[in-house]
């Protein structure tokens, strides 16, 4: 029996283990090589202040992507020439977003130094393997460039050709963005149109006061229902109590007998001939006193009291 339940959680964790590296490897296939800058003079800096060749990633899924393990080249015959190091929390990319890796040969200096350099006069290759070494992600190639240019995608992550990759000089129109969109949104279309469509405001004010409402109604609905439901719940026990089955008696049954004007006239016979009436424990009955009393004429307040001697 032992040896049967650890044959079978075995299988589980092979099970579990084979998912987890089948959805690892199916969001990594959403990073994209993005931007690369060959010759850096004038342009961004490292941490240790210094300008070298850069290339950016893309993290093209809607949700975090973790790139430790992963294998960056430039030379297609040796697919894991820098293998991208473990334990290092800023290898965890957000979703939609970039991350720089400096070609500058110096590994020594962190996690996001390559271990090769790009060569400015000829035409650099540049690949992204996963972390079996053989699965490649992506791969650019990119051709000899002026100074303080880069290679980049003209829309962030997207295309699979040449055709969707621009040079970009830094001039207006053709900026240089690393770690940023390479296409900078600075208006919204939505707000826009319903700038256009509402420009006073009265189409927003009257759907927030009517989510509101709407929001009130449904809340005290939802209050009388309970309500309801804890009264029935409440004359249920109340009716068990006294020993009385309620299954037994149908809501919509009521007592048979006279209707309420012969009980009321029945009552008023009663009360002026023989003055007299049903007893009910919910009746207080009050008697007039035969001998009207009154504190004034009370002989108590006319005593005084003597003095002493």
């Amino acid at each position: 029996m032992y040896n049967n339940m650890r044959k079978k959680l075995l299988i589980l964790a092979a099970i579990l283990t084979t998912v987890s590296v089948g959805a690892f490897a199916q969001a990594r296939k959403g990073l994209r090589i993005n931007e690369v800058m060959v010759v850096n003079e004038n342009n961004f800096v490292d941490d240790y202040g210094q300008r070298s060749a850069w290339i950016e990633l893309f993290n093209s899924n809607f949700a975090p992507l973790e790139i430790s393990s992963v294998f960056i080249t430039n030379d297609p015959a040796d697919p894991t020439k820098y293998p991208v190091p473990l334990g290092d929390v800023n290898t965890r990319i957000p979703k939609r977003q970039h991350i720089v890796f400096w070609a500058d040969g110096k590994p020594s200096r962190g996690t996001f130094h390559t271990n090769f350099v790009l060569n400015p006069e000829q035409p650099n290759w540049i690949g992204v393997y996963d972390a079996d070494g053989r699965t490649l992600i992506d791969s650019i190639t990119v051709p000899p460039m002026p100074y303080n240019s880069t290679f980049a995608r003209k829309v962030d992550g997207e295309g699979v050709s040449a055709l969707d990759w621009e040079v970009r000089s830094g001039e207006e129109g053709s900026i240089i963005t690393p770690s940023s969109n390479n296409v900078i949104k600075d208006t919204n279309k939505k707000v826009d149109n319903f700038a256009r469509l509402d420009g006073n405001g009265f189409g927003m004010t009257l759907s927030a006061m009517g989510i509101v409402f709407t929001a009130l109604l449904l809340l005290s609905t939802c209050f009388y229902i309970i309500s309801r439901i804890g009264a029935a719940r409440s004359q249920r026990k109340k009716m068990v109590a006294h020993g009385i089955n309620p299954a037994e008696i149908a809501r919509t049954d009521k007592p048979e007998g006279d209707s309420g004007e012969v009980i009321a006239a029945i009552a008023m016979a009663l009360n002026e001939h023989l003055n007299a009436h049903d007893l009910e424990s919910a009746i207080l009955t009050i008697h007039k006193v035969r001998k009207p009393y009154s504190p004034w004429s009370s002989h108590i307040y006319t005593l005084r009291q003597m003095p002493h001697k």
